[in-house]
């Protein structure tokens, strides 16, 4: 005898509203929120993280709402090459979502960002109008159907530099200063590298799903040197302007990794679903390590002497 397992309506509606907002929750790339928020922080140096309402009204925009926009128009567009994809339909890499879902997604993202584009108003005034505009021009231009810059190297690398509109949001919303211009290029190279090593993970589904990106362009090999270049400038400049010891030091090790994996250990190879989820649990520690080390120097927020060569 067989048995047979009945859900009942209530079960069943109650067990869709999980999948759904697993869904959402997905949408977001929690996996990604360990170094939006450090992006976020690194304005702030040694803030009070207890006391400020705004601080952390900032916070869970920059990782949810503004996540929910980024990613979710990216898995609109993406939903074929997703479906591909076998990082994807999970917390840490983000989601693959049923057609029901990603239509809906359209004016699920939408309505997420109107209470904080009216919070925002209210507390930075209508600049945040152009910072809203700049960051739409930016998904647009990378989204867009047949003209997107996702699929035209090397503009699918050089857009990731839109990241640095979260240090000027931190900045307004917490009345911190600016950061300086070898942050804001700091933060720009360190996006990039972050998102050629995603492309470097993609390097399959992406040619399946003919997609031309900076990764399957150049190779697996060359692209992991690139990572490994970009690493190098941002050692660079958090050594002789910032005079940092640690984080550069953090930094070459990443740079010497990456020549490692590049020249002897995966090489051409790709990676296994099990080591992608272990390179993205050691970077997202590695970028909680980062938000402890800036709140206790603030080392990025102001320019030492330059230090000679």
């Amino acid at each position: 005898m067989s048995d047979t397992t009945v859900m009942l309506p209530k079960e069943e509606s109650q067990g869709l509203r999980a999948s759904n907002l697993a869904f959402l929750l997905q949408v977001s790339r929690p996996g990604l929120w360990s170094t939006t928020a450090m992006f976020y922080l690194m304005p702030l140096g040694h803030a009070d993280l207890l006391h400020s309402g705004k601080l952390w009204l900032g916070l869970f925009f920059v990782l949810f709402p503004l996540g929910f926009l980024l990613y979710g128009v990216n898995d609109i567009v993406d939903a074929e090459a997703d479906r591909l994809n076998p990082r994807k339909g999970t917390f840490l890499f983000g989601s693959r979502g049923a057609r029901e879902q990603l239509a809906a997604l359209k004016w699920q993202v939408a309505v997420v960002q109107l209470p904080f584009l009216l919070a925002f108003y209210f507390l930075v005034g209508p600049r945040i109008l152009w910072w809203y505009a700049v960051l739409l021009l930016a998904v647009g231009l990378y989204n867009a159907p047949r003209l997107g810059w996702k699929g035209r190297p090397p503009f699918d690398v050089l857009i990731q530099a839109s990241y640095l509109l979260i240090f000027v949001l931190s900045s307004w919303l917490n009345n911190a200063p600016q950061l300086p211009w070898q942050t804001f290029v700091f933060g720009a190279l360190f996006a990039m590298h972050s998102h050629v090593f995603g492309e470097v993970m993609d390097i399959e589904p992406d040619r399946l799903s003919g997609r031309t990106t900076t990764a399957t362009l150049i190779g697996r090999i060359p692209a992991k040197f690139l990572i490994a270049v970009l690493l190098c400038f941002e050692m660079a400049l958090v050594y002789f302007y910032f005079h940092d010891l640690i984080i550069a030091g953090f930094l070459v090790v990443g740079m010497l990794w990456f020549v490692l994996d590049g020249a002897a250990l995966w090489r051409n190879r790709a990676y296994t679903p099990t080591e992608m989820r272990l390179f993205l649990w050691g970077w997202n520690i590695a970028a909680l390590l980062g938000i402890f080390w800036n709140w206790k120097q603030g080392t990025l927020t102001h320019v030492s002497s330059l230090r000679s060569l």
